[in-house]
């Protein structure tokens, strides 16, 4: 069996009485894209710049491809960063900026030439080597950055939040770029973010950070469907969680449980012995273009998020239903069950 192409083992790291990352193990596959998701503070950027090298762990280890590379500088690591900001040098040219780690590698003019011509293919800028920094939009700049990165050959690619500058709709378009040139080129790419949308968009696993520790590992699917802990099923999309006595009066069982607001039904009575039913009112109503989202406190007294695509509705049926009794179905199969957590 081959060595992971990322191995990290206890990983930890204070700044002075605050523990950022506290003990973390994890192994990322060669080829494998792999993000780290969590909110702000959560510690997955401190991992990054520890893979990277311009964090030294407090404890643990960082082992690239079976090399021991904990203490090493960034420069003696086979691994390349792509920051949030780009920091492309303005008074270069774009081909100029790709070719700038070869030169300081002192490689030679026509190989860097030919390998920065190819890095800007594989990113869609091909004819865009003469151009400024300055005459690029935001995605285009975002590119060139990328191309860097890939022009150095690198086995890890290591990305610290790159679409956080761009507007959604350049957002959306380059996360399906950046999936397609991960699978083109096949080295190992590690996406750190705090949108679960990006994450699960174009990741094979998912890591989901909380509180300088991982919370779960596991594909988008099984972290989206079935979260291992509350705080994965609170912070990836949006779950409603049954506990304590509303468990038991809506589901019946004791433990906490999720379901997800896009399998409950507004409307109708059970339809089988496999659904789950239960009563009260909606308190509001939130149109979102393709779905609107319906908040409903149940008499049972918890206080729940349904969704509804709006195949065949408009903005005014949805509307009058805010402050009238509703009630919601779901089938038995969408309640998972969320264990709780183990520190």
């Amino acid at each position: 069996m081959s060595e992971p192409a990322i191995r990290l083992t206890g990983l930890r790291k204070s700044f002075d009485a605050v523990e950022a990352v506290a003990g973390i193990d994890l192994d990322i596959a060669d080829g494998e894209f792999f993000s780290m998701l969590g909110p702000s503070g959560s510690g997955k950027t401190t991992v990054l710049r520890m893979i990277a090298g311009f964090e030294l762990p407090t404890a643990g280890t960082v082992t690239l491809a079976g090399r021991d590379v904990t203490r090493l500088a960034p420069f003696d690591r086979d691994v390349n960063t792509v920051f949030q900001d780009y920091a492309l040098f303005p008074h270069m040219t774009v081909q100029q900026n790709v070719e700038y780690g070869l030169r300081v590698r002192k490689v030679a003019r026509a190989e860097r030439r030919e390998r920065a011509a190819a890095a800007l293919r594989t990113v869609r800028l091909d004819g865009y080597g003469e151009r400024r920094p300055n005459a690029l939009s935001g995605g285009q700049r975002q590119r060139v950055a990328l191309a860097r990165a890939l022009v150095n050959r690198p086995a890890v690619l290591l990305l610290d939040e790159p679409f956080g500058a761009l507007d959604l709709k350049l957002r959306e378009e380059m996360q399906v770029e950046l999936k397609a040139i991960q699978r083109e080129v096949g080295i190992t790419f590690v996406f750190v973010t705090h949108d679960q949308q990006e994450a699960l968009t174009m990741s094979d696993r998912v890591a989901v950070f909380n509180q300088g520790r991982i919370e779960q590992v596991d594909t988008p699917a099984e972290v989206y469907e079935r979260p291992g802990t509350p705080f994965v099923a609170g912070f990836v999309g949006t779950s409603n969680l049954f506990e304590g006595g509303t468990a038991r009066a809506v589901l019946g069982r004791d433990g906490v449980f999720s379901v997800r607001p896009e399998k409950i039904r507004l409307g109708g009575a059970p339809a089988s012995a496999e659904e789950i039913s239960a009563a009260g009112q909606v308190v509001e109503v939130i149109y979102a273009g393709a779905a609107t989202r319906f908040v409903v406190d149940l008499d049972a007294g918890a206080r729940v998020v349904a969704m509804q695509q709006n195949q065949q509705t408009s903005p005014a049926d949805v509307a009058a239903l805010r402050g009238k009794p509703i009630r919601l179905t779901w089938r038995a199969e969408h309640v998972v069950a969320v264990p709780a957590n183990s520190r």
